[in-house]
């Protein structure tokens, strides 16, 4: 865990990246009142799952940036997976209980958290969930993220139109997140909803849980394709695992020319090195800046007599490809490297 203090002015202003206003909060009034007349101190939170992924990286220097905006101090802490649900129970008990305002909480788990972020809501601390959602969501008071159901449609709907053109049968490979986390699910659905199958589908080879690790990836990436070497449709909740399926298939011999490959991302290492080649057919570009600066400045405004944070903000998600389908909405290479992070 870690403090950042109020250094003043940031040098440094980044224009926000595509964000989805037609699906804003709602608001609910919420007074505070400031000291001395001044401007009232604000201390926010941030956990996110762990440091090697660069979206939880980013997620953090964003973080960071809005707080120097907006005069807050912010307390990080991370885990060391996607699926660390401890060190996540902890940092929320151990910020709460050092009087934090508010917290933004990316969940390893949507439901093992809720206990803990109720104990936090019931201190008086705004909770603010990013990226993923509770379950409930009611058990936070705002969730800032992607929609993570329509960028696995956009991927799905995608491959499908791929996977047409080409005149492939396809046989589906899916790389999961983990049991019990809500975008890892949701991406999942969606894909399957975009692509035109449903679960148990026989077109669908086999699925194994990466935990968005890439390492994982390539172990469960081999396994697939030891059991159907003719898996030609390659579905990976993240980038992470889309980089380690892709050298597990290079590493095999396989044309990539005749594999579907999608993901869910946007940053810039994979923008370069997979979507602008084209072994990464396509990807759902997600903007974790404004999931970082949303809810600091949302917390620090609630906290000195502005609105409440609530209900549901779509930080928006773009289909970036080197091959556009005919009727499919994208955006090419050049504006994912504009607007990638990492």
């Amino acid at each position: 865990m870690r403090t950042r203090r109020r250094p003043g002015p940031h040098p440094r202003h980044r224009w926000s990246r595509p964000l989805a206003l037609g699906v804003a909060c709602t608001l609910v009034a919420a007074l505070a009142a400031c000291s001395d007349g001044g401007e009232q101190d604000v201390t926010v939170g941030l956990i996110t799952k762990q440091e090697t992924n660069p979206f939880w990286v980013a997620m953090k220097n964003d973080a960071l940036d809005a707080a120097d905006d907006h005069d807050v101090d912010l307390v990080t802490a991370t885990g060391s997976s996607d699926v660390d649900v401890e060190s996540q129970v902890e940092a929320i008990r151990r910020m709460t209980a050092d009087g934090v305002d508010g917290i933004l909480v990316a969940p390893t788990d949507s439901r093992a958290l809720v206990p803990a972020i109720e104990e936090a809501r019931a201190a008086g601390v705004i909770v603010i969930a990013v990226d993923t959602p509770t379950d409930p969501t009611s058990a936070v008071d705002a969730v800032f993220a992607t929609d993570n159901r329509r960028a696995g449609a956009l991927v799905g709907g995608y491959a499908r139109e791929k996977v047409d053109q080409l005149g492939i049968t396809p046989r589906v490979a899916l790389l999961d997140l983990a049991p019990g986390i809500a975008s890892g699910e949701l991406r999942r659905e969606g894909f399957l909803s975009g692509f035109g199958i449903e679960e148990g589908d026989p077109v669908i080879s086999g699925s194994v849980d990466t935990e968005g690790d890439e390492d994982l990836a390539r172990v469960g990436m081999r396994e697939l394709l030891a059991e159907d070497p003719g898996i030609n449709v390659v579905y990976t909740v993240n980038e992470p695992a889309a980089l380690g399926a892709i050298a597990v298939m290079r590493d095999a011999g396989i044309d990539m020319a005749g594999v579907v490959v999608v993901s869910v991302d946007g940053g810039c290492a994979a923008m370069k090195s997979a979507v602008r080649p084209g072994d990464l057919d396509a990807t759902a570009q997600q903007y974790p800046e404004n999931m970082a600066a949303q809810g600091v400045r949302q917390i620090a405004e609630a906290v000195r007599g502005g609105d409440r944070p609530s209900g549901y903000l779509d930080t928006g998600v773009t289909l970036v490809t080197r091959y556009p389908m005919p009727g499919v909405a994208s955006e090419n290479v050049p504006f994912g490297v504009r607007n990638c992070w990492g």
